[in-house]
């Protein structure tokens, strides 16, 4: 019944767009009220699929789909329903000071042993590290190459939902890095001195006795559990509030920025598998791990966080996999979890794509060491946020006015973003796994038999 309503609305909206385009070619063809209807029912039977497939994820498209068309037919009332993206970016903001401490702070101090392990630790930090910054500069590439973000013309309206900030100089962007008063700086909503602030001080935790580290690590663990279910209840306004935002965007500015929205989607995608191909697969042939059985392991955890956008759902089945293809238990019950926190390569490579089209959008010229701060800002702020819902989108709406990004764009990210979550989410899966695979192989026996 599902698919078949699925079926139903896509038939239909292909014949609209065939006729729309037979009708802009000076075809004969459907009158546009005959379009004007046909793509209303392609709504209505994409939203009767949203009713039965009951998934966040379908239902944002499905608000990009309505705020669209609404733009598009009745844009004068079009223009009265900002606020609904206003409301969504106001709710956001109050997630992630909170949201950060807890996570960084329990995932750091959560880690406490890593000195313990040696080599292996020390091993898994370097290649998290290595490769994230791989994915960072092919994802700077990819979007400076297509400049997806570039002619887009943005509503000042949505912007005004957050507070004007000019765009900080080099200088001025590390010294705000730093906190003086972290109340302060989570008021005024510096979110880079709340990182900083949350990393120093989950260090600090690790180093306490276990006695006197226990409760504080606890709170940290209770925090960022509330702040994942907080994210959620907020997350069920997205469809309003990306309705809202792509209505007021395309009354103001036309449909033309559908175009830029699935330039960027493609640019996406082909950085993710330049990533694979290019990075991933010659460490796993430096790694002498066996190709045929990781591609075969990775199937069912690649496919469950594609179709969730979570990897913290595919992190049983992933775990699972990896242990059946050989790797030791110890890698991988250490290895995993900890690349979790710290080898997202697909939200690096997200992020790196996405600020950049941020700041194309809103007509900022970004040098190469700007754009690299700003990277470096967004990773540290991404770290332990995997099993968070939309957590990247999250990370960049919180974090860009005080990276002197414009808020507008974001709005427009936000209704794609289930589009890019899945593939960069089943990407960071798989780097996680490859990671345990490739540093089991080269911390060799008994791993090394395991693996043959």
């Amino acid at each position: 019944m599902k698919r078949n309503l699925l079926l139903v609305a896509l038939a239909i909206a292909a014949i609209a767009a065939v006729a729309s385009l037979a009708r802009d070619w000076r075809w004969p063809g459907i009158p546009p009220a005959g379009l004007l209807v046909l793509r209303w029912i392609a709504l209505v039977a994409f939203a009767a699929y949203a009713v039965a497939r009951r998934s966040l994820t379908t239902w944002i498209l499905l608000g990009l789909l309505a705020g669209a068309e609404i733009g598009h037919d009745a844009p004068a009332a079009a223009l009265h329903l900002a606020i609904l993206g206003q409301i969504f970016l106001r709710l956001i903001k109050t997630i992630v000071a909170p949201l950060l401490f807890g996570t960084l702070v329990s995932g750091i101090a959560g880690h406490a042993d890593l000195k313990k392990v040696g080599r292996m630790g020390i091993k898994a930090l370097i290649f998290f590290e290595a490769v994230t910054t791989l994915a960072l500069f092919i994802g700077l590439a990819a979007i400076n190459i297509t400049r997806a973000g570039q002619g887009v013309s943005m509503p000042a309206a949505i912007e005004s939902a957050a507070p004007a900030v000019a765009r900080p100089t080099a200088a001025e962007l590390i010294l705000r890095i730093f906190p003086e008063n972290i109340a302060k700086s989570v008021g005024e909503g510096e979110l880079l001195q709340v990182v900083v602030f949350s990393l120093i001080f989950g260090v600090a935790l690790a180093l306490v006795k276990i006695e006197k580290r226990r409760p504080m690590l606890a709170f940290a663990e209770s925090l960022a559990e509330v702040m994942f279910k907080f994210t959620n209840i907020v997350m069920l306004f997205a469809p309003l509030g990306v309705a809202g935002a792509m209505a007021y965007t395309v009354a103001h500015s036309g449909l033309g920025m559908l175009g830029h929205l699935l330039t960027l989607v493609a640019a996406l995608y082909a950085a993710l598998a330049v990533f694979l191909l290019g990075v991933l697969l010659p460490v796993a042939l430096l790694a002498r791990v066996p190709i045929g059985r990781f591609v075969r392991a990775m199937g069912e955890p690649a496919t469950i966080a594609f179709a969730t956008s979570s990897s913290e759902a595919a992190l049983p089945s992933a775990m699972e996999a990896t242990e059946a293809m050989g790797v030791a238990r110890e890698a991988v019950a250490f290895i995993i979890p900890l690349g979790y926190s710290f080898n997202l390569t697909g939200t690096t490579l997200y992020l790196a794509l996405a600020s950049i089209f941020v700041a194309q959008a809103g007509g900022l010229h970004l040098g190469l060491g700007q754009q690299m701060l700003i990277m470096l800002a967004l990773m540290l702020a991404s770290k332990g946020v995997a099993g968070v819902s939309r957590g990247a989108i999250v990370v960049l709406l919180g974090m860009a006015p005080a990276l002197g990004l414009p808020a507008a764009p974001v709005f427009v990210l936000l209704g794609i973003d289930p589009l890019m979550d899945m593939g960069r989410t089943a990407v960071n899966v798989i780097g996680n796994c490859l990671a345990a695979a490739a540093i089991a192989r080269w911390e060799h026996s008994p791993i090394e038999a395991a693996c043959e």
